[in-house]
């Protein structure tokens, strides 16, 4: 059985991801700093995350999908703490996962990181968001070229 492993699971796009791969038979794991927290009506197995536990990283991961998404705050009201959780929500949490995860997958497991063409295409009072999107896609070909022939990276 194949095991994903998912960021922002309860959230509408991390639901859809995690339903299909439940449909096709795969373990599901969602990584959440809110475990126990929120309502999970889907009963998938929530797991905090590695570094807020001292948890050791999680064996047998086929898939990471990155998919947390960061928060849309704007030039007029973001603060500087929300700016860096949302760079850190869409940025530096999936890099620190991947660089935990990459070296437990075998070779044909996969990242996905869950981006927007919100990096190309801006509307206002979105710059967290879209700062975030931008490293996220920046972060993403960088992972492809480091982990080529190991872990597909998209």
């Amino acid at each position: 059985m194949k095991t994903v492993a998912i960021t922002g699971v309860l959230g509408y796009s991390g639901r859809y991801v995690a339903a299909e791969a439940a449909r096709r038979g795969w373990r599901v794991v969602g990584l959440t700093n809110s475990a126990g927290r929120l309502p999970n009506p889907e009963g998938y197995e929530l797991r905090p995350m590695p570094w807020s536990t001292g948890e050791d990283v999680l064996a047998g991961v086929d898939v990471l999908v990155n998919n947390a998404p960061p928060a849309f705050r704007g030039i007029d009201c973001c603060s500087y703490e929300e700016f860096q959780q949302a760079l850190a929500v869409g940025v530096t949490a999936p890099f620190y996962l991947s660089k935990l995860l990459a070296p437990h997958m075998q070779a044909g497991s996969s990242i996905i990181n869950i981006s927007s063409s919100r990096d190309r295409m801006s509307q206002p009072q979105t710059e967290s968001y879209t700062a975030a999107k931008g490293g996220i896609t920046a972060l993403t070909h960088a992972l492809a070229i480091s982990l080529s022939g190991k872990v597909r990276v998209n």
